[in-house]
């Protein structure tokens, strides 16, 4: 038989206890934090510190314009070096040129005559201005050309722009300097080219040219005239 005090709440005095234990719960937790505000924070925090860094990075990228470059190359370029331990050039030829938002470049190329026997030579000089792109990190691999097994070996050349590299192809037939500085390249090759016909043989032809320490020298020398002739 149910009694009276259970019909009126004989239980009651047990409640109490369990609303204090499930408000010493909450109180535990503490208060609800808005964790979806945070999160976004967090998350466009994150974007524009990313976005910043790239647009940071990017700049970081941009090489230093030291250089300008000139639509007649051949008038900055006199290579008088050269012309003094080659000959006197014959003609000159602004081969081409170009101006683009990544990278500006001109090129010139002097052209001699050793003797109507020997046979001749040419001097060629491209300068590339890079204006997006650092050109440090591929200056070390050349070009298409010495990646697919151009002759010489490259040696660094101390003294002459941020760095340099020269390399004498073949058997004496010529020298090739490479020089970095900030984001010019310029690049100088000097080539033979001889005739046999009515000539002398070839160790003749060979030994009628300037020795290897002096053509190295006089390249060098026309280069930095010719850096300083560009230079902003």
């Amino acid at each position: 038989m149910i009694t009276e005090p259970e019909l009126d709440g004989a239980w009651e005095p047990g409640r109490p206890a369990e609303v204090e234990q499930d408000t010493v719960v909450r109180e535990a937790r503490g208060p609800r934090r808005p964790w979806w505000w945070v999160a976004a924070t967090a998350v466009a925090t994150s974007a524009l510190w990313a976005g910043g860094l790239y647009a940071y990075g990017d700049r970081l990228g941009e090489p230093e314009i030291r250089y300008r470059v000139a639509d007649d190359l051949c008038g900055r370029f006199r290579a008088p070096a050269l012309a003094g331990a080659l000959g006197a050039f014959t003609d000159s030829d602004p081969e081409a040129g170009g101006r683009h938002p990544a990278m500006d470049w001109a090129s010139c190329r002097h052209n001699g005559d050793r003797s109507a026997a020997v046979g001749g030579f040419f001097v060629s000089a491209v300068v590339e201005l890079h204006k997006r792109t650092d050109p440090a990190p591929e200056f070390a691999l050349g070009s298409r050309y010495d990646r697919s097994g151009g002759d010489g070996q490259w040696e660094p050349l101390p003294g002459l722009g941020e760095q340099a590299l020269v390399s004498t192809p073949g058997a004496g037939e010529g020298v090739r300097l490479r020089v970095r500085d900030g984001g010019a390249v310029f690049l100088l090759d000097v080539m033979f080219f001889d005739r046999f016909e009515d000539g002398p043989d070839p160790q003749s032809a060979l030994s009628a040219r300037p020795d290897r320490e002096s053509l190295v020298a006089a390249a060098v020398e026309d280069v930095r005239a010719l850096m300083a002739a560009l230079r902003k």
